[in-house]
């Protein structure tokens, strides 16, 4: 069935088609090889992002406020992905494309929703460091356990609701032309525009799920490193020193979440749907499979951690064998 023909159902006034076409890589050479690349992605993404939150669960040296926030970073991360990738080889591998509107919109909401989680955590993240090294003295008041679960909660909240009211917009919408969706899942913006109705509702929202997870994060993180990096230069150069490591791990993590995303936002309306389809799924795919190496190797308790579990490990079979 030629999805420009899909058949639509009415429901007071609103016309909703059976289905959606998901377009995104169709016309796209070689993406075998991309799948091939993303189930790779996919595995290592699985085993490091719970191989954190085991490290993090595990041992008491990490049940610390900052490991916290990284234990949530890696369970969006992971989620994020799984709602991502599977759906991906699941379409366009093996030749899915047809997904059930309701199906779509709940694609839609876990997809964006963890997006946003993923950079609030990061976020979240720039103010541990902010705190920990402009407020050293002050950091175990104003960052404790009780206060690091409570933000965290309300920004689940904040971004649960948010992509809540964006899918439940486009509930409201009819579609009575066009179910091609020109992207790699089920889209906001893509999906919106096809609309034959007044869609501007959901036009303001598309504003203002870049704001959430771009253009507030951003300038926010970028402030608390001014802050940083001002209060560095009134402290010793081995202070100095051991400080900077402390944020390491933290501005990779940003710089390879926020780049590519702003690099794609940015340059959208310029570059090739085909480049900008995969930029964007790559944007989304990379930065979870990344974390939990950079923090494995550039994160000093964690890597010491590590090295305390290999040696129990390697403790525990020397006493079987004996």
């Amino acid at each position: 069935m030629s999805p420009l023909n899909s058949t639509f159902f009415i429901n007071d006034d609103i016309v909703h088609p059976d289905f959606f076409f998901i377009s995104g890589l169709a016309g796209i050479p070689h993406t075998n090889y991309y799948y091939i690349f993303l189930g790779f992605v996919y595995a290592v993404t699985v085993l490091g992002n719970t191989f954190v939150m085991f490290m993090i669960y595990s041992d008491h040296c990490l049940h610390s406020p900052k490991y916290i926030v990284v234990f949530n970073l890696a369970l969006s991360d992971l989620c994020g992905s799984t709602a991502v990738i599977p759906q991906v080889i699941d379409t366009f591998l093996f030749k899915s494309h047809l997904i059930s509107f309701e199906a779509c919109l709940t694609n839609m909401y876990f997809v964006l929703g963890f997006l946003t989680m993923q950079s609030f955590t990061l976020t979240l993240l720039s103010y541990d460091r902010c705190v920990a090294i402009c407020f050293p003295l002050r950091y175990n008041d104003l960052v404790t356990h009780k206060s690091i679960l409570l933000i965290i909660a309300i920004l689940w909240m904040i971004a649960g609701m948010a992509i809540l009211i964006a899918v439940m917009f486009i509930s409201t919408l009819s579609f009575c032309k066009s179910t091609v969706v020109n992207s790699y899942f089920c889209d906001h913006g893509p999906i919106y525009l096809m609309a034959c109705n007044d869609n501007t509702p959901s036009a303001v929202i598309r504003w203002t799920h870049p704001v959430l997870i771009l253009w507030l994060p951003v300038p926010f993180i970028t402030g608390t490193y001014i802050c940083i990096a001002r209060a560095l230069l009134k402290i010793a150069a081995s202070e100095r020193l051991k400080a900077m490591k402390t944020c390491t791990s933290h501005l990779i993590l940003v710089s390879v979440f926020y780049f590519p995303l702003c690099f794609t936002f940015a340059l959208a309306s310029i570059i090739h749907r085909n480049a900008r389809i995969i930029n964007l799924s790559l944007s989304t795919v990379m930065p979870p499979m990344l974390n939990p190496i950079i923090y494995s190797l550039k994160t000093e308790e964690f890597t010491e951690s590590i090295k305390k579990l290999y040696r129990r490990t390697m403790i525990h079979i020397t006493v079987r064998k004996k």
